[in-house]
């Protein structure tokens, strides 16, 4: 093993710690959207789940995207014993970078809501506005998500919009499959 100086030392631990803390507020912004839709009294289980590759095909052929990883991280929230949704977090890319986002499904699979946790591009950030995600609610798998006919478009935010919705639309295929 090769010596490392104490600044590439210090790089890496500050950029593993950087790591930390970012996915850390991650997970506080899903958890608090998650109570924010289901109620504050509901109890979060966090999973991270590897998605079956039959599953991930069928995702992904049904959105026409990809998926960024081979796994994403699930809610389970309950209250009183009951399961009252399912928050799903994964990524998809906007122009350069990932954005982070959540849709939080009813137990039968149609969507609650749908909110952009992280945003990172310089630019598209209006995918984040709470009206335009009003939109996804009540859709499930077999809702029509065309941008320009049921999902309305956004003038300078092209990439974001097509990307989050493939996006949305690949989780509520999924659902289906691993629920």
């Amino acid at each position: 093993m090769r010596n490392i100086s104490k600044f590439q030392l210090t790089s890496i631990i500050f950029f593993c710690l950087c790591t930390l803390v970012h996915g850390q507020e991650i997970k506080k912004a899903a958890e608090s959207i998650m109570r924010n839709d289901l109620g504050r009294n509901i109890s979060l289980k966090e999973e991270k789940r590897v998605i079956p590759a039959p599953a991930k095909k069928k995702a992904e052929a049904a959105a026409k995207q990809k998926f960024s990883n081979d796994f994403i991280y699930i809610y389970t929230a309950t209250e009183k014993g009951k399961v009252k949704g399912y928050g799903f977090l994964d990524n998809v890319y906007g122009k350069a970078m990932p954005i982070t986002f959540l849709v939080i499904f009813d137990p039968k699979g149609n969507i609650i809501s749908s909110s952009i946790v992280k945003y990172r591009e310089q630019y598209g950030g209006e995918v984040a506005d709470k009206d335009w995600n009003k939109q996804f609610k009540g859709k499930n798998s077999g809702s029509d998500y065309t941008v320009g006919k049921s999902i309305d478009a956004i003038s300078g935010a092209t990439i974001s919009v097509n990307s989050v919705t493939k996006g949305i639309k690949k989780l509520a295929v999924l659902f289906h499959e691993i629920i």
